[in-house]
């Protein structure tokens, strides 16, 4: 998968429905909340690949992710 896929795939996977307690109506996310989900999800798997020492590629892979998600 490219990291323009996996940015797409990213941005849909947390694009959910929430229903709180109160009124039980849903409540969508607008885009930058979506985009901010998806941004904090890729700098946390960036943190551990970097503890763990993966690969180059690995970690150059999930920052292009990170710029894919940040252009869309």
């Amino acid at each position: 998968m490219t990291p323009k896929e996996k940015a797409k795939e990213l941005l849909e996977r947390m694009n959910v429905i929430h229903r709180p307690k109160g009124n039980g109506l849903p409540v969508y996310m607008n885009k930058s909340q979506v985009k901010r989900c998806a941004l904090i999800a890729v700098d946390e798997i960036l943190k551990v690949a970097s503890f763990y020492n993966d690969s180059q590629a690995e970690v150059t892979y999930w920052q292009e992710v990170k710029q894919e998600i940040e252009k869309l």
